[in-house]
């Protein structure tokens, strides 16, 4: 099969190409009914439990892909969540918090996907997109309900601050710079791209997972 050159942006095709799964997400029954002030404090922490089992994953496949020529470009020192998410969850679960928690299913294979991805650049550039990009965008919205919600806002919310980037559209703009100059071919794009939307199915299902708990997490 040929692949279509697109005249645009590399960075501006990828999120045209992964807008509906990406929607998909933050409209999920979880996301609607966290962002809606629907849920209890424990509501949220399972959500940040499991990103620390992501994050693990995505943050370890960093440090391996430093060096890489292609992979390093995207690997950005004053985006690490993981400190953030130990001291949020020290502050939500409790100082044993690492004997306590354990991932979802879905959570289990998303990190086993990160994984597998990550053998090459453009994979793991597709997860680490998907995720930090998100984050400092829509992730800002979760903030402001984490604050305004469930009275969460500097320990149990330390996630979503991203003081060490500076200015987050100028941030934001350098990350698509570096997304429009990686030396891919068209098919090598057509690759990132697929792997971009199984990294938003992979947040999707984790999603859906927590959903199957919300009449426990309902306030």
């Amino acid at each position: 099969m040929s692949v279509t050159t697109d005249a645009r942006p590399f960075s501006a095709t990828l999120r045209a190409s992964t807008l509906e799964v990406h929607d998909r997400a933050n409209y999920s029954t979880y996301m609607r009914a966290l962002l809606g002030g629907e849920l209890k404090q424990d509501g949220y922490t399972q959500l940040a439990i499991q990103y620390y089992f992501v994050y693990s994953a995505i943050e370890a496949a960093s440090d391996a892909m430093a060096g890489d020529p292609v992979g390093g470009e995207f690997v950005f020192d004053e985006l690490r969540r993981l400190p953030l998410l130990e001291r949020d969850l020290a502050h939500l679960v409790g100082p044993d918090w690492r004997a306590t928690i354990s991932p979802l299913a879905s959570t289990e294979a998303y990190v086993a996907r990160v994984r597998e991805a990550s053998t090459w650049a453009g994979g793991y550039v597709a997860h680490h997109y998907t995720r930090y990009l998100g984050d400092i965008a829509g992730g800002q919205v979760i903030r402001r309900t984490l604050e305004k919600n469930y009275d969460v806002a500097e320990a149990g919310a330390l996630f979503y601050h991203f003081d060490g980037i500076g200015s987050a559209p100028r941030f934001r703009d350098r990350y698509r710079a570096k997304l429009d100059t990686a030396p891919w071919d068209d098919t090598e794009r057509a690759r990132v791209i697929d792997e971009t939307l199984v990294a938003f199915e992979c947040n999707v299902a984790v999603f859906d997972e927590l959903a199957l708990r919300l009449d426990e997490f309902r306030a």
